[in-house]
């Protein structure tokens, strides 16, 4: 079966990540890798007043495409697909747990084994820097490496996949270990699980559905 066309991809992305509450109004944003560059949302559309023909496509210089304007975080998406050529898709998102988690300036810690799903014993939280600029994509790529999430300090969370439906599935995971380890937090820091631990949930997952695709 062939596979829909990236706008139709790309918007399915978008209205799902409303769909799912990970997104609210005109918040977050989501793009696609293309081969010549890249495909991202409109900047301050609402999901349900998107289409196919809203998406933007940028060249790998920053030039978009004439007469629209695409997601003022265009940055972090350009700059994550050069740095990392196993992702074709990365979602951004205001959700409601990621968000508060990232208001803390928190990583989230090993408390639980599926941490492991982005690709490590931590999602990590980026430092704070102001949305739309060069300085956020700048925070974002470091606290990615090896990752497939990170936080945002005072902002909210990325997801990456090498399809819509993984970036979509890491989003939902994230956004559940956020709520989760907000519930703990009630009660006091939680225990975490160990370095040797969680080691051998990273062995255990390869292979493992959804979860086998890790990064580089």
């Amino acid at each position: 079966m062939t596979s829909p066309a990236p706008a139709a991809q790309l918007l399915h992305a978008a209205r799902s990540l409303a769909t799912l509450g990970l997104n609210k109004g005109s918040s977050g944003n989501a793009s696609i890798r293309l081969s010549d560059g890249l495909l991202v949302t409109p900047s301050g559309v609402p999901a349900e007043q998107l289409s196919e023909k809203s998406m933007v496509f940028m060249q790998w210089d920053g030039t978009a495409e004439a007469g629209k304007k695409p997601s003022s975080e265009w940055r972090i998406h350009r700059d994550i697909f050069q740095a990392r050529p196993e992702v074709n898709v990365i979602v951004h998102c205001h959700s409601m747990f990621a968000t508060t988690i990232a208001c803390l300036g928190r990583d989230v810690p090993p408390f639980h084994y599926m941490i492991a799903v982005v690709g490590g014993d931590s999602i990590r939280c980026a430092p704070y820097a102001l949305f739309g600029t060069q300085a956020l994509s700048d925070t974002a790529l470091p606290a990615l490496q090896e990752r497939k999430a990170c936080l945002l300090a005072h902002h909210g969370m990325l997801a990456l996949g090498q399809d819509v439906s993984q970036a979509l599935a890491i989003a939902v995971e994230v956004e559940s270990l956020c709520e989760q380890y907000w519930r703990l937090l009630q009660l006091g820091e939680p225990p975490l699980l160990s370095a040797e631990q969680m080691q051998s949930v990273q062995a255990q997952f390869k292979g493992y559905g959804q979860w086998s695709k890790q990064p580089r």
